[in-house]
């Protein structure tokens, strides 16, 4: 829109389209690094991308992943925004790799985080089908392999740890999840509101957000009047629209990519 001084301009809402990544754009599979976006999703994702060339949209990626793992299982398009470890990491995507905000753990929190993992591997131990994974920030127990009852014991001896050392433990889908580092998903979105806000020279930024997990729900919460909310799959949810895969998820994304574009 012209101004009548020959200069355009600025729009007054900007969108930020964010999205889970394991469950949301990509299928659960048994090992994590061999997870990848369906093509349905990965050409939704091209279309968004699109859009942030020429409009004033911005595309996100929020995962439990730490940031690097998420940058190279998404094949993040550069600018991409990219929220690692339910928000403890933040970067962006670049030609030559994430250009990550700086991060550190204090003395207390690095002697928090070696704790988490001692009494993570104590509890995995003994267990086939269970494992444990160290993030910057967190340590991870995966039971996805174990036996029930195997699964069972470990979850109930991980929130043993974690109660022992003062911190709260997250529970998703076959993981239990400890964070020396106070954080959400829902707090990195409304961080990155801003951030989005700020770069677009906007006065208002609508979020999209969609996941499947029990931690995206904190990411559904934290949301405005106005954003939308997605849940992929089942189970309760503070979301208020609902898709049964990716591959949906995928078809509503391209769809609002076209509408963004004025096509409909």
């Amino acid at each position: 829109m012209n101004n009548g001084n020959g200069r355009r301009r600025k729009p007054a809402t900007g969108w930020l389209l964010a999205c889970d990544f394991d469950g949301t754009l990509a299928p659960l599979v048994d090992d994590p690094k061999a997870s990848a976006m369906t093509p349905a999703a990965r050409a939704a994702v091209e279309q968004v991308h699109a859009l942030t060339q020429e409009g004033p949209v911005r595309l996100a990626f929020v995962s439990g992943r730490d940031l690097s793992d998420l940058a190279e299982r998404t094949v993040a398009p550069d600018g991409t925004f990219l929220v690692g470890s339910h928000g403890a990491e933040a970067g962006r995507a670049t030609s030559t790799g994430v250009e990550q905000v700086p991060f550190h753990l204090s003395t207390t929190q690095s002697g928090q985080l070696d704790a988490l993992v001692a009494g993570f591997e104590s509890a995995v131990s003994g267990r086939e089908g269970a494992w444990v994974q160290v993030k910057p920030a967190a340590a991870v127990v995966h039971t996805r392999l174990a036996s029930v009852d195997d699964a069972a014991a470990i979850t109930v001896a991980a929130d043993e740890v974690a109660a022992n050392l003062g911190l709260p433990a997250m529970h998703g889908k076959d993981v239990v999840e400890v964070s020396v580092v106070t954080t959400s998903k829902g707090e990195a979105l409304r961080r990155l509101r801003g951030t989005v806000a700020a770069e677009l020279g906007v006065e208002k930024v609508r979020v999209l957000y969609a996941g499947d997990d029990t931690t995206d729900e904190n990411a559904f919460g934290a949301l405005e009047s106005g954003d939308l909310t997605i849940k992929v799959g089942t189970g309760d949810t503070l979301a208020s629209h609902r898709v049964p895969d990716p591959d949906a998820l995928a078809a509503v994304l391209a769809d609002l990519a076209r509408t963004l574009r004025g096509e409909d």
